[in-house]
């Protein structure tokens, strides 16, 4: 399976002539989405789903049961849910966005594990089963860089990459990929870069 790195949070896997798309918002390329057989949302925020862009797209997209999705249909998940897309296997986990403030009330968010890859969408939810491939949030308001560094340990994956990551310019990059980076199974892929899965 062949991982590419789109802008922000985007991630499109290709296997056997199939492609998924996991969140595509707003910041990221429009020619993610071109062939792609399906999309997975892990939660309704412009930066993770360009509403505009999947309403003519006319595939499958799955999003978090009870996600304030109003342009997209959308087949709701919830987690615990296994389902097969176009031979992608996907299991369904997490449950909630990440707060900012305590006691905030926040919005549906779902973790996608798709052969074996983990994306949390904008959480810190570890899944409960081996993760090999963990995609690592790195900067947002809801979170610290010993947050992410933690949610790395706890995974504990073969592999992981920055995601998350449209919000910040190269020198917070680097600064965020040297903590990360601790750890000899994180690397970052830049817009574009690819990686092959087992």
């Amino acid at each position: 399976m062949r991982l590419t790195k789109f802008v922000h949070s985007c991630v499109r896997l290709d296997l056997d002539g199939r492609a998924l798309v996991i969140d595509p918002g707003v910041w990221s390329e429009p020619h993610a989405l071109v062939g792609a057989d399906a999309v997975l949302v892990t939660h309704e925020h412009f930066d993770h789903i360009d509403e505009l862009r999947l309403a003519g797209l006319g595939v499958p997209v799955y999003a978090p049961e009870g996600a304030e999705i109003s342009r997209v249909p959308f087949v709701p998940v919830r987690p615990g849910d296994c389902f097969s897309v176009f031979g992608f296997e996907v299991k369904v986990h997490g449950g909630r966005h990440a707060a900012v403030l305590p006691g905030q009330t926040t919005c549906p968010n779902v973790g996608f594990q798709v052969r074996g890859l983990y994306h949390p969408g904008d959480s810190l939810h570890v899944p409960d089963e081996k993760v090999e491939t963990l995609l690592v949030p790195m900067q947002a308001s809801w979170l610290k860089t010993a947050e992410a560094m933690a949610f790395l340990q706890s995974a504990a994956p073969r592999r992981a990459f920055g995601i998350h990551d449209g919000q910040i310019n190269e020198r917070a990059i680097g600064s965020i990929n040297g903590w990360l980076g601790r750890r000899s199974e994180y690397e970052w892929m830049a817009p574009g870069a690819e990686a092959e899965l087992s």
